[in-house]
């Protein structure tokens, strides 16, 4: 097997987990199954860099002095919020030529400065969806995933999908064995698949202002099998179901029905990774009623029906 050059892009005011979390999933890649990545870091001109949190990194060479890469690596941070026309010009010149183009959080917006990502789906730290869907219109970008892997291009979401992203990418160069081993090693769980959305749904949604409103979304969080129509959350929370619906999607940002499809995915996704219940049991106390519906659920949101979900996702006992 070809050992593959990976090549992380250091700049002032990098995020330093974006650059650390993923060297070291490949890092450990390489400890377990030596020659398969050799890791260089460089900046523009070679000079050490200064992280947003005050570290200092110095780079193992310049942009340009060494191989050319088969992975390039731009993490995220508050520098990139800074214009860095030379990094940028080098991106531009290079990000094309490369096997694997990866961006962790904001290093999304490095990438589409250079336009790297027109016509791909990207997604970023959902902080900055909005303002990099506005600036680079010809780029789809998904605020809900943790990493999206479009063609030769992977963007991650916030810091800890750099992991995610990485560990995926190890998979799929060595096989998920491996993979499992350093998820293991550096006690995460390899069983967050890109689309899993960055926040659950409690997080998604605003906390409503109103204490009826607040104990209606905990009343669909504890009892996602119950019936949540909107006349009946709307007697619930005392109000008519016009009246309940608008001041809900007012208070949480979204309608009560798309908080409760996100509430009953969430609860069958976990009980498919965590527990050994069967589909229709799951989809029963899920609130989807059959399996069915389930499936139809999960294949709109995910692209992935249940049983496939589970067989990639629940951990298999070690012996």
């Amino acid at each position: 097997m070809a050992q593959r050059n990976l090549l992380v892009v250091l700049f002032d005011g990098v995020q330093s987990l974006d650059i650390s979390g993923p060297v070291e999933v490949f890092a450990g890649a390489e400890k377990h199954t030596p020659g398969t990545y050799r890791i260089r870091t460089a900046s523009l001109d070679g000079a050490p860099v200064r992280t947003s949190s005050g570290l200092t990194l110095v780079p193992d060479e310049s942009l340009g002095d060494g191989a050319e890469p088969h992975t390039l690596l731009v993490p995220g941070g508050q520098g990139t919020r800074v214009p860095a026309p030379g990094l940028t010009d080098w991106l531009r010149e290079h990000g094309p030529r490369v096997e694997r183009l990866v961006s962790v959080c904001t290093g999304a917006i490095r990438l589409a400065q250079a336009g790297l990502l027109d016509g791909r789906r990207v997604t970023t730290h959902w902080a900055h969806s909005e303002t990099l869907a506005r600036d680079h219109p010809a780029i789809r970008v998904e605020p809900d995933p943790i990493y999206i892997r479009d063609g030769q291009v992977s963007t991650s979401a916030g810091v800890t999908s750099g992991i995610d992203l990485a560990l995926a990418l190890v998979e799929e160069d060595l096989g998920r064995d491996v993979a499992l081993a350093i998820a293991r090693h550096l006690v995460v769980f390899l069983r967050r698949p890109g689309n899993q959305a960055q926040f659950s749904a409690q997080l998604a949604a605003q906390t409503a202002h109103r204490e009826p409103l607040r104990e209606v979304q905990r009343w669909i969080t504890e009892h996602p099998d119950a019936d949540l129509t909107v006349d009946s959350l709307a007697e619930r929370a005392r109000l008519s179901p016009r009246h309940f619906a608008r001041a809900f999607h007012a208070e949480t940002g979204m309608s009560p029905g798309r908080y409760v499809d996100r509430v009953r995915l969430e609860h069958a996704r976990r009980l498919l990774e965590d527990t050994t219940d069967g589909i229709e049991e799951i989809s029963r106390t899920s609130g989807y009623g059959t399996p069915e519906a389930m499936r139809r659920a999960f294949v709109k949101t995910l692209g992935t029906p249940p049983t496939e979900y589970r067989r990639r996702f629940h951990p298999t006992p070690t012996p």
